[in-house]
């Protein structure tokens, strides 16, 4: 098997690769990095964030969500990392990889003496490739949301080298790597906790699980025996607060460091705020609402269009948003995205109300009908300004549902959510977007829960994961938006800023677009706390 090199390798994959992302305004262009002005670097004391949502499993093959990613995060470590502005790979539990030239072959070596944290089943032992494959293999063929799709077989070809062959050749396979759910994880927990495993997560990170209390908090710990640098915190201690005014009273009060998820009014408060700051930039996030393709009204694509022209997105994101952070959404990717297509308003319904009645009039629902709509409870403003609207337009009566994020998530995935708003933010390749959200294989997932269906938009899909030229992939990915578009399964509501409350007491803590939080890594962030 002829290999190529690990820079070869980064140019082949540069198909997944992303720029620093543009944009911003001139209140956030130079504050993307807390305390950057300190010269001395402190150690010790708790870290505490603020989470927007409940986190329900810390497992890498069933957690759902990006607040359950965020501590999943410190806990375990993947073979690389992108670096902070997404234009490359860099080295973490491996230090070299390779390709070969008919890209179904990817070969990596890992680091020697890297221990997993002490567990209940195993010391601290040291990670060989059995546990890369034994990880990743769970990845592969169990994960809840196929966070490593493509793999025929993963190959342990020493104790320090792995290979993963590929059912095709795959421009997205790289990037898929960085997930967190794809952390390498120790068998022996996994089999020992059983289910269990999910609160009692075990890995090779900076910091180790202390104490997982579902609903309230999770505890973390510094792992002294990091491979990497070592930690300059004592511990991170991650705060459930569902209740946005909450999470910036918690953070005001110096309850917690970090407020997620900061949105409306909240901007503004926490901005004329003491001894905080609010970090705000453009982010991959978006906010959408799907509509069930397999049961109930929306099954017909006139009704599906029909509340499309019926809503009034400029209104809701308005209304939501009068303190900034967001803007109206045309389409499925984030502008931020190297796939975005610029002409993508051209292919979204115009709010019509009146030509909306007369298509429902079309249909067998003409006088209207009751329907569900499942929402978490931060976006009860967005189902709000929507239940009115649809009441006052097509006399449609849209029954909220808030739930809690595990509820709602498997309300969601498993199809029984008649309408829902979700929210998506991954990793710049369109891949992450497109194909988790409307490629058949992932109906019964978070992402196409709602039951996409189009033979043509997974062939297009398909194709573009093959293709290695950027271009190619991005002609091959329009096309599929433009068919995604014109069938209305959902309606895209806003493209959201990544923002977070600072308090400053914080020290090298960077706001990423991708809204994940990091506070050690190996492209040299080590958040730190100023001594009181």
């Amino acid at each position: 098997m002829k290999k190529k090199t690990k820079t070869f390798l980064t140019l082949l994959s540069s198909i997944a690769l992303l720029a620093a992302c543009g944009g911003g305004n001139e209140e956030n262009d130079s504050t993307q990095s807390a305390g950057a002005e300190s010269t001395t670097t402190q150690t010790g004391g708790i870290l505490n964030i603020g989470l927007a949502a409940n986190v329900s499993s810390l497992d890498p093959t069933s957690y759902t969500s990006q607040y359950e990613a965020n501590v999943v995060r410190q806990i375990g470590n993947t073979l690389i990392v992108y670096s902070k502005d997404f234009s490359e790979f860099i080295p973490s539990l491996s230090t070299e990889w390779a390709v070969s030239e008919d890209g179904l072959t990817y070969t990596f070596q890992l680091r020697e003496g890297i221990k997993f944290q002490d567990g209940d089943y195993q010391d601290g032992r040291e990670v060989t490739a059995e546990d890369v494959k034994f990880s990743l293999d769970r990845s592969a063929f169990d994960s809840a949301l196929n966070r490593l799709s493509g793999i025929e077989s993963i190959e342990v070809l020493g104790d320090y080298e792995v290979a993963f062959h590929l059912t095709t050749p795959s421009s997205a396979f790289m990037s898929m790597l960085t997930d967190p759910g794809n952390i390498i994880v120790p068998k022996e927990e996994v089999e020992g906790w059983g289910d269990q495993f999910a609160q009692h997560l075990v890995g090779t990170g900076p910091f180790s699980l202390k104490n997982f209390q579902s609903g309230q908090q999770i505890e973390l710990v510094r792992n002294d025996n990091y491979w990497g640098a070592s930690p300059n915190l004592d511990g991170v201690t991650f705060k459930i607060i569902t209740d946005g005014n909450m999470m910036v009273n918690s953070l005001l009060s110096g309850d917690i460091h970090i407020a997620t998820d900061v949105r409306g009014q909240n901007r503004e408060v926490i901005k004329q705020g003491n001894n905080v700051e609010l970090v705000s930039i453009p982010g991959f996030s978006t906010f959408y609402l799907d509509m069930n393709m397999m049961k109930g009204p929306t099954m017909d694509k006139k009704v599906r269009e029909a509340i499309y022209m019926a809503t009034n997105v400029d209104d809701i994101v308005n209304g939501v948003n009068q303190w900034g952070g967001a803007e109206v959404s045309y389409s499925p990717l984030p502008k931020a995205s190297w796939g975005y297509m610029e002409n993508s308003k051209d292919f979204i319904p115009e709010y019509d109300p009146v030509a909306a009645k007369e298509l429902l009039a079309e249909t067998e629902y003409a006088d209207g009908f009751s329907i569900n709509l499942y929402l978490s409870d931060a976006r009860i403003p967005y189902g709000t300004i929507f239940q009115d609207q649809m009441k006052e337009n097509l006399n449609i009566d849209i029954q909220l549902n808030p739930q809690e994020w595990g509820t709602y998530s498997e309300t969601v995935s498993s199809g029984e959510a008649d309408m829902n708003i979700g929210g998506w933010s991954w990793d710049p390749d369109p891949f992450f977007y497109l194909n988790q959200e409307f490629h058949s294989n992932n109906i019964g997932s978070l992402g196409n829960g709602r039951g996409y269906n189009n033979p043509e938009v997974d062939a297009l899909l398909d194709n573009a994961l093959t293709e290695t030229d950027r271009e190619k992939r991005v002609d091959l990915y329009h096309q599929a938006l433009e068919i995604i578009m014109g069938d209305h399964s959902r309606i895209e509501i806003e493209l959201s800023e990544t923002a977070n409350g600072l308090s400053k007491d914080v020290e090298g803590y960077d706001v990423r677009a991708n809204n994940e939080v990091v506070i050690v890594n190996d492209d040299g962030v080590n958040v730190s706390l100023k001594d009181e």
